[in-house]
């Protein structure tokens, strides 16, 4: 089969596979004592789910986190189509982190996938659909220890150790998530004494609790089993995490054409970049509708009235976006960039190793996670 034609002039977002390896190895360290695993869920991050579970499959990863069953299911099928023989540790596990409905069941299963069951409807839809099947399977318990999104409290807490203690209830893991681990708060400690609390109604279960910004709190958080996210993609996760991790993700767009307009005119939607110097324009073929956020305009809209925007790297210079993000094409002022050293075809670097992601997501006024998960179809994932 012919692969899809995708033009040079489009955006394109480099992985680097050793770095995202690297991250790994680095998230391990800091907890020796404890598996170290990896939430690969929306799409591995907006980086492909499946060539980012293999390169952490390859680097000894084996505990793999995803929302929906059928995010899963993608990762499964990824993993058992690898071709070199295993190491000789135990198979890959795969949580589903988001409950589940009596038609995933059958899904679970026949992909061997682990539910993170939170309410008692959840554990009520599990163990019916066991016995339906006449099948036994792991599943994961999540508690609610001060978040107050998905767990269960003291009661169903209760509830399900007596299922589990009847052996009606197999669980592999016992879990909750930090709300504010990056954060200088004492929620993170309060969180940590109530999942000891809650936790100690399930003796012998593997626990966990460190996402990213926890691996490093320290190991008190660190458990059986860490789970880290953003820090695997090379995004902060706390003020210890800064410099220590490895930039994974390259996007760059192509410039389709560079301009000169006259002080006095304007640049862009809304004649929203009023220019004060004559100015050199590099029109880039990068947007919102590629996930290059709207809120990252230089100017014009309502968050950029108060910080200046972010900016891009070309012919290894910073220089400012121009104007307002329009759907399929960003603005660029390159006047301070030599003449000589740029041409249509140049491309220029809107997050990655020269340019940090954390970075254009706090001028953005956003977060990482969103610059990466918000990557649109267009935007050609490439390993390198």
């Amino acid at each position: 089969m012919t692969a899809p034609h995708h033009s040079e002039r489009m955006p394109v977002v480099e992985i680097d596979r050793a770095a995202l390896a690297a991250n790994w190895a680095l998230l391990a360290a800091r907890n020796p004592g404890a598996r170290t695993g990896a939430a690969v869920k929306a799409d591995g991050y907006g980086l492909g789910a499946a060539e980012t579970a293999r390169t952490l499959h390859a680097a000894g990863c084996r505990d793999f986190f995803v929302a929906w069953a059928e995010e899963g299911r993608i990762v499964r099928a990824a993993l058992d189509a690898l071709t070199h023989p295993d190491d000789g540790t135990a198979p890959a596990r795969i949580f589903v982190l988001q409950g589940l409905e009596p038609d995933s069941v059958s899904l679970h299963l026949d992909a061997g996938l682990i539910p993170v069951l939170s309410t008692p409807g959840d554990i009520a839809v599990w163990c019916n659909g066991l016995k339906a099947a006449g099948r036994r399977a792991p599943a994961a318990i999540q508690l609610e220890t001060g978040m107050h999104r998905l767990g269960l409290d003291r009661a169903d807490a209760e509830a399900a150790a007596d299922l589990a203690a009847s052996g009606e209830l197999d669980l592999a893991l016992v879990m909750s998530h930090l709300a504010s681990a990056d954060e200088p708060t004492d929620q993170s400690a309060r969180q940590q004494a109530r999942f000891l609390e809650l936790a100690a109604l399930f003796p012998g279960v593997p626990r966990s609790l460190a996402n990213s910004a926890a691996v490093f709190l320290g190991s008190e958080f660190g458990f059986d089993l860490t789970r880290p996210g953003i820090a695997l993609y090379g995004g902060e996760a706390g003020p210890a995490s800064r410099g220590v991790l490895r930039p994974v993700a390259r996007l760059t767009a192509a410039i389709l054409q560079i301009r000169t307009a006259n002080a006095g005119e304007a640049a862009g939607y809304g004649a929203a970049a009023p220019l004060t110097r004559d100015t050199r324009i590099a029109t880039v073929g990068l947007g919102y509708a590629d996930g290059y956020h709207r809120a990252a305009s230089g100017a014009g809209v309502a968050v950029r009235d108060v910080r200046p925007g972010p900016q891009a790297v070309v012919a290894g210079q910073r220089v400012p976006v121009l104007g307002r993000v329009s759907m399929d094409l960003t603005l660029l002022d390159v006047t301070d960039v030599p003449d000589n050293a740029l041409v249509p075809g140049d491309r220029a670097e809107f997050f990655g190793p020269n340019m940090s992601i954390d970075a254009v997501a706090n001028a953005a006024g956003t977060i990482a996670y969103e610059l990466l998960t918000g990557l649109g179809p267009r935007v050609e994932r490439r390993w390198v």
